[in-house]
């Protein structure tokens, strides 16, 4: 590990040049400094995801722990509609609301608008387990970014969102909006 100008610790990516020329193999070393941050990311992601779940219920599949906060964001949803926002087949989340139902996690109720299809709601009991539960992990997050001023936390959710937003449908979340050209945020009444 090495220690940043701010005195954070950084992974050292054994790149020469890792944020501003070639790597190995003629590789942008700022790519390969992403890649290997991006897999200790996703790494400790997976294993807090799997602590997440047991912390809702000691059943839970990490997996669905993102069903679970989906529905705590978007309210209820028609399961296809859930499948296709996780990119999943339907079989793959009929098998996953299955489990959650029997844990009463969610439930369903017939969706008004046709009558064939069902919408999936987080359970009075689900939500309030989820809530608990991500109510810890936002201390969390407040406790390891501390040193971390406002504007840094926002500029990482801002690239995380421009990041993740080649794969989504849905439009920014508010105050995620990219930069114009101009390098300023973007407003509703420039769009």
């Amino acid at each position: 590990m090495l220690k940043s100008r701010r005195g954070a610790d950084v992974h050292n990516t054994g790149v020469r040049g890792a944020g501003d020329g070639e790597g190995r193999a003629g590789v942008d070393g700022a790519f390969l400094a992403l890649e290997r941050e991006l897999s200790v990311f996703l790494r400790r992601a997976r294993a807090n995801l799997g602590e997440m779940a047991r912390e809702v219920h000691p059943d839970l599949e990490p997996a669905a722990y993102g069903l679970l906060a989906r529905l705590g964001e978007a309210g209820q949803m028609r399961a296809t509609d859930l499948a296709a926002y996780f990119g999943v087949g339907k079989a793959t989340m009929s098998r996953q609301l299955r489990a959650l139902e029997r844990l009463g996690l969610i439930g369903r109720a017939p969706d008004p608008d046709d009558g064939r299809a069902w919408l999936v709601h987080l359970t009075e009991e689900g939500r309030a387990r989820f809530t608990r539960v991500r109510g810890g992990l936002r201390a969390r997050y407040a406790q390891r970014l501390e040193g971390w001023d406002r504007a840094e936390v926002a500029e990482l959710a801002r690239l995380l969102h421009r990041l993740n937003a080649g794969h989504e449908t849905e439009p920014p979340a508010p105050g995620l909006e990219p930069p114009t050209e101009s390098g300023r945020e973007s407003t509703t009444s420039e769009r």
